[in-house]
């Protein structure tokens, strides 16, 4: 199972008929088990890219190739929960045919088997995040997108949900892709990181990190962030000569 991309292009026309171009050259390929990365800027089109992989935009030049006949999860940005449902209808709306015991498992490990009858305007943001990352999971995808899943939460509130969601994809076969711009995200989740440059985005670099997710303590996580930092450096530096 592997997902093969290769955008080579993707640009927007405002109402003046002026061209802007987003995407520019994205070439990567992932497979089963594997967690990638993508740190870059705001507003250079991570998002977007997302949305092509999802399948959402179709509308660019290149060739995108998912795993024959996979189900894929996605966490938005925002939890986009439907407000007159429960918590657990929620989940179960995604996934109807989900059993008991593997929803309790995802309930527990995301601490909501309290929340299980509450209903999305009874719940903080931390809690609604963890909702649509149970209702992503839910479905056991074959391949899942998290669009910035811990975007706005406070530092300690986000490490728990970190440590949650490699909980969650440490123990299964799939394939994963998270965005962020969030170094410790992409340090302690990734497999393979890969470094976005200012629209158009291109892929500037990738760095694969070879030790296991448990043994990243604190640090190895600095290690890798300070070499992360000097490649980005890098690559500006460069970018600043030509």
């Amino acid at each position: 199972m592997q997902l093969e991309v290769d955008i080579t292009g993707k640009h927007f026309e405002n109402a003046a008929g002026e061209r802007h171009d987003v995407l520019a050259h994205i070439k990567f390929s992932l497979h089963a088990g594997e967690v990638g990365v993508f740190v870059g800027p705001s507003g250079c089109g991570k998002s977007t890219m997302l949305k092509i992989l999802a399948g959402l935009d179709r509308d660019y030049q290149g060739r995108v190739s998912h795993p024959a006949a996979g189900r894929l999860g996605m966490v938005f940005q925002e939890p986009r929960l439907l407000p007159w449902r429960s918590v657990e209808d929620n989940v179960r709306l995604a996934a109807p045919d989900v059993d008991e015991a593997r929803l309790a498992e995802l309930f527990a490990v995301l601490e909501l088997s309290a929340h299980r009858s509450h209903f999305p305007g009874e719940l903080s943001l931390g809690l609604a995040r963890r909702v649509a990352l149970a209702r992503a999971f839910a479905i056991e995808p074959d391949f899942l997108i998290l669009d910035e899943p811990l975007a706005s939460l406070d530092d300690a509130l986000a490490a728990r949900l970190r440590e949650e969601i490699a909980t969650l994809v440490g123990g299964r076969t799939m394939i994963t892709l998270l965005v962020t711009h969030n170094l410790d995200d992409a340090v302690r989740l990734g497999d393979r990181l890969f470094l976005m440059s200012a629209r158009p985005a291109r892929i500037v670099a990738e760095l694969p990190i070879s030790m296991p997710r448990s043994a990243r303590g604190v640090a190895e996580i600095t290690a890798i962030k300070a070499a992360i930092l000097r490649r980005t450096n890098g690559e500006r530096s460069e970018q600043d000569v030509s």
